[in-house]
């Protein structure tokens, strides 16, 4: 009599929670990538503080010349960025990384022509521009790639962490670059910054060659402005939010010196140092509790510490409501823009990205000639009582938003 057996099927195992990647490998991948966003921002930051000492007191231009001469790059940044976003996703993110460091490349070519032709101004400066706006491109292709690039590697999940990570790399290099580059021009000259832009830029350029990409995601892909219109509720949000930061940094000085006060400087560092600490010690928070949620919570907390600035009897005061709106203005970005990002497809993820980045840029542009005036006729302490008005504003969108979409999830 035959025996019959049975034997079941061989089965896969079951994934383990060993298998999937730690906090730490997902970082550090994060990391290699916005590495080159530290390059980019190191090249903008070093000559952000001298450059306009050199257009007004080496080549005879006035203040004004100077100012549009820096002002220049961050046109070309935000005019360039739909360009930025489709560029990354039709020829990849890596590319569009690789263009923008060579654009730092001939930024800095141009830069060190220009400081060589300083005996003829209105040469020196003409080419001194179309290398800021080379600059103000390749920042844009940058950082739309590197934040899309962390994405396509480590996963839509991990979107915070990559738009976190690309915040702490780009402020941490202007942080380092502006000191540098005054110290850079003290001890070797103009012609310094130049030589340094073009051998930063090549030097990544070089370790970026045998770096795996990740593919480009096939299928059809929205019209810019279509993206536009879907991320624009979120990028209001983010515009209003973001006026605090661009008031703080713009007036506090002056703000400090309609006081009476000293030590301004040290208001930017504990706003900057309390940003940077938020985003590196609750940045998982947004995926724990949501990005909207993570959102309110932080506009509430620099809604207080603008409030705190308007009403600061004394400089210590004034540190707190610094601190307090760092921290709070440091999750805003990635918080909303998890949301926002939802919003379009995968095939256009670079376009919404880039759509996103310029709500910020504008919030950046609109601060200074807004709260310039309202310090005209109010003072300067009224100003950070408007920004916070405005937080208020973007925290009642943001309220709006929410609500819409657990409805749509009925």
């Amino acid at each position: 009599m035959m025996r019959l057996s049975y034997r079941c099927p061989r089965t896969s195992p079951m994934p383990t929670p060993s298998s999937a990647p730690s906090s730490l490998s997902i970082t550090l991948q994060i990391v290699s990538i916005v590495f080159y966003t530290f390059i980019a921002f190191l090249c903008i930051g070093l000559p952000i503080a001298v450059l306009p000492g050199y257009v007004h007191e080496q080549l005879g231009f006035s203040a004004v010349v100077a100012g549009l001469t820096i002002g220049s790059q961050y046109l070309a940044t935000l005019l360039s960025r739909p360009m930025a976003g489709r560029l990354s996703d039709s020829v990849g993110t890596k590319r569009a990384i690789v263009y923008g460091l060579s654009g730092i490349v001939l930024s800095g070519v141009l830069t060190l022509i220009s400081t060589l032709l300083q005996s003829f101004p209105l040469p020196s400066l003409l080419i001194l521009i179309v290398g800021r706006l080379l600059l103000g491109v390749a920042q844009g292709l940058i950082g739309v790639g590197t934040i899309s690039w962390c994405m396509g590697q480590v996963g839509v999940e991990h979107t915070a962490r990559s738009i976190s990570w690309n915040g702490i790399a780009s402020y941490g290099a202007i942080a380092i670059g502006a000191p540098l580059g005054v110290v850079m021009v003290s001890e070797l000259g103009f012609a310094s910054l130049g030589i340094a832009l073009s051998l930063l830029a090549g030097a990544a350029l070089l370790m970026i060659r045998n770096k795996p990409s990740v593919p480009v995601i096939r299928g059809e892909r929205l019209p810019f402005w279509a993206v536009f219109a879907r991320i624009a509720p979120y990028g209001a949000g983010l515009s209003l939010a973001s006026i605090g930061y661009g008031t703080l940094t713009t007036f506090i000085t002056l703000f400090y010196i309609s006081r009476g006060w000293t030590g301004a400087a040290w208001c930017l560092t504990v706003f900057g140092v309390c940003f940077i600490l938020a985003r590196l010690v609750f940045i998982s928070s947004i995926a724990r509790f949501g990005g909207f949620n993570s959102a309110i919570a932080c506009m509430c907390i620099e809604t207080l510490g603008l409030v705190l600035l308007w009403l600061a009897p004394s400089t210590p005061f004034a540190l707190v409501g610094a601190g307090l709106a760092g921290f709070g203005l440091s999750l805003v970005y990635p918080a909303l823009g998890v949301e926002a990002i939802k919003q379009v497809p995968n095939t256009s993820r670079g376009a919404g990205l880039s759509a996103y980045a310029v709500f910020f840029d504008l919030a950046l542009a609109i601060a200074g000639p807004l709260m310039g005036a309202v310090a005209l006729n109010l003072g300067y302490s009224s100003i950070f009582f408007c920004a916070a008005l405005l937080s208020v504003s973007g925290l009642g969108l943001t309220l709006l938003l929410r609500r819409r979409a657990m409805n749509s999830a009925y």
